[in-house]
């Protein structure tokens, strides 16, 4: 948890810089590598993409068959 003393204020794993000093007084607070380690993305989010890719696909699709019925 990044607490920085001086400043007696708790910071978001965000909002360190990225040599895991606090942003007001430079004081180191943080490891660098959990400040790298937050910017990921997870693995669920891409699950949902690959899912929505796939269904607004079979949707097109759906609609294509649709409109060729027509006429």
């Amino acid at each position: 948890m990044p607490w920085c003393e001086p400043c007696d204020k708790f910071y978001n794993p965000n909002t360190v810089s990225g040599d895991g000093s606090c942003p007001s007084c430079g004081t180191k607070i943080d490891a660098p590598a959990v400040v790298v380690a937050s910017n990921r993305i997870p693995w669920h989010f891409w699950l949902l993409a690959a899912a929505a890719g796939i269904y607004l696909g079979w949707r097109a699709v759906q609609g294509v068959v649709a409109l060729l019925g027509l006429f």
